[in-house]
């Protein structure tokens, strides 16, 4: 599978003060490396589409903060603009990064994978991602409807891009 053109490394959770600080929840193992000043990153969507004329941003200052970051960037001048940014995610382009580990997948790779049981059953097919405050959901596409599956150690067993799979042990009832 090619690698993509542009990868999320954080999102934008709200604004912080007024000078137009942001709160960034990083999306990558690699946060010290990339909220950075000077860094540049670009405004994008969760499956790590960049469109056409999209939004650039320059870090001016990034340091840490709870489990996030606050940063501040050059293009937003005060908190109403900072507000305005609240939950969009924040990419850099693949070549920059280092690639993902044996047992890292990026977001956007998770959408179209097929589902399957532990036992080899075949479940349904990654339809959407949905982030809530408890972590990520996998939308699966089931013959008889939608579920919404926890991407957790305990459901999610493991993930295979090369095979374009996932596998689960769901909960008892999950796909009944």
């Amino acid at each position: 599978m090619p690698a993509p053109e542009h990868v999320i490394v954080g999102r934008i959770r709200q604004a912080h003060g007024i000078r137009g600080e942001v709160v960034v929840e990083a999306i990558t193992d690699d946060a010290t490396d990339i909220f950075v000043d000077g860094r540049v990153i670009v405004a994008g969507t969760v499956d790590g589409s960049v469109s056409p004329g999209a939004q650039v941003l320059t870090i001016r200052r990034a340091k840490p903060f709870k489990r996030g970051w606050i940063v501040r960037f050059a293009e937003i001048a005060d908190r109403n603009a900072a507000a305005l940014w609240q939950s969009r995610y924040l990419l850099m382009p693949s070549e920059e990064l280092r690639p993902p580990a044996a047992d890292e997948v990026y977001y956007h790779d998770l959408v179209g994978l097929k589902v399957e049981h532990s036992d080899g059953s075949a479940l349904g097919s990654v339809a959407a991602l949905y982030e809530v405050p408890q972590g990520l959901l996998l939308e699966v596409k089931t013959e008889r409807g939608t579920v919404m599956v926890p991407y957790q150690p305990e459901v999610v067993t493991s993930v295979d891009v090369g095979r374009g799979t996932v596998v689960v042990d769901p909960p008892e009832g999950l796909f009944d």
